[in-house]
């Protein structure tokens, strides 16, 4: 008889949002095994539907203000506050690339905006900050959230500035004792799925910068202005954080965050399994599903199948894999060494992914259904 299951996937890039995908595996349980309790968690990574996912996954409210976009303009944005008094901020809510448009001037973004929602946040009782990195349209090295925050930086004839990219250079001298005082109770976790540091060949500039409108002399002034940033919070904050696992990430707000906010850089899988308690979820629950657009030997290193299936092995829970494809690089001795019973592709047929996209919602729930008709077969209903 079974009793009790976990749908816990990430998101199928391209066709299915992790909500989406949580959905309809938890209808597929709802209909086979109507007598058992169904946990849904979707997976956050960071980037844009986090705060909507974590919302989902805990409850709590939609909290909703106007801050500084990423050009200094007005804009509506946002941020979860969960039951617990955690706040979930997406930088993509306040500094995401799809707020720029065509306009792609990332030496003149900046994450302003990000540090308004944090500071709402706190002043609104918050002790705890979930910050998701990703898809952001700046590269000023968390210098503007800094700035919203507190933090005062000069330039060489001691007038404070709010920098920006292509401002970084001009930095002098920064005093971040307010924001150390306004943040000394308020705990800082930021997701974070890069390794990459602040500067250089694997920098921020140079990885992220093109993405975002950076030419190769633009990249070269950001990377520079990111390599002077450290320099003088080093010097200034006592920190060096362009080393970092991490720094790099959305135009160095991982290091910035970790010099001016004190933030601690994690896999965006380990906080979202923290912050739904997991592990005791995993409590005499009988099968996880967990799932992705592409299983392949990638997907036993660091990502959200390997962090699920990791956690549920620990506590003997078998876990399913249903994915938009399934590599054969995936082997049965490595999926058993990581926690894995079995893997499925929801793709019934081998066509290409432009006509198996449209089709991803009816084959995840087809392949569902036919999963779970031969669990109750097994006997293990």
């Amino acid at each position: 008889m079974m009793k009790k299951i976990i749908v816990i996937p990430d998101s199928f890039k391209g066709t299915l949002s992790s909500i989406q995908t949580a959905d309809i595996m938890t209808a597929a349980v709802c209909e086979e095994i109507p007598e058992a309790q169904v946990v849904s968690v979707p997976v956050a990574d960071g980037g844009e539907g986090t705060v909507d996912a974590f919302l989902y996954a805990l409850g709590g409210e939609r909290v909703e203000i106007m801050v500084k976009g990423p050009f200094f303009d007005k804009i509506p944005s946002f941020y979860g506050l969960l039951p617990s008094g955690t706040a979930v901020v997406e930088m993509a809510a306040a500094a995401g690339l799809p707020l720029v448009g065509k306009r792609r001037e990332v030496g003149k973004t900046t994450t302003y905006g990000v540090g308004e929602l944090m500071r709402h946040a706190v002043e609104n009782g918050a002790k705890h900050i979930i910050l998701g990195l990703g898809g952001s349209s700046t590269n000023d090295g968390a210098c503007g959230a800094a700035a919203a925050m507190g933090v005062k930086f000069f330039n060489d004839k001691d007038e404070e500035f709010i920098p920006v990219g292509s401002t970084l250079k001009d930095i002098c001298r920064i005093d971040s004792s307010e924001c150390a005082e306004f943040l000394k109770d308020v705990r800082v976790t930021v997701m974070c799925d890069i390794e990459n540091p602040l500067c250089g060949p694997n920098g921020a500039a140079a990885v992220f910068g093109p993405q975002k409108g950076a030419d190769a002399a633009m990249v070269r002034l950001l990377d520079d202005g990111l390599s002077h940033l450290a320099a003088v919070v080093k010097r200034d904050l006592g920190m060096d954080a362009a080393d970092i696992p991490g720094a790099g990430a959305a135009g160095g707000m991982g290091a910035g965050a970790a010099a001016f906010f004190g933030g601690k850089l994690i896999r965006g899988i380990d906080v979202v399994l923290e912050a739904v308690h997991f592990t005791e979820k995993l409590h005499d629950t009988d099968v996880v599903f967990t799932g992705e657009g592409c299983f392949d030997s990638q997907s036993f290193m660091g990502k959200v199948v390997s962090g699920v299936a990791g956690r549920a092995k620990q506590m003997n829970v078998p876990v399913i894999v249903v994915a938009g494809a399934v590599k054969a690089d995936t082997d049965r001795k490595k999926m058993e060494e990581a926690g894995i019973s079995a893997a499925f592709s929801i793709n019934r047929q081998a066509v290409p992914f432009s006509e198996a996209a449209p089709k991803s919602a009816d084959n995840l729930r087809a392949v569902m259904g036919n999963i779970l008709k031969v669990l109750k077969l097994q006997g293990m209903h």
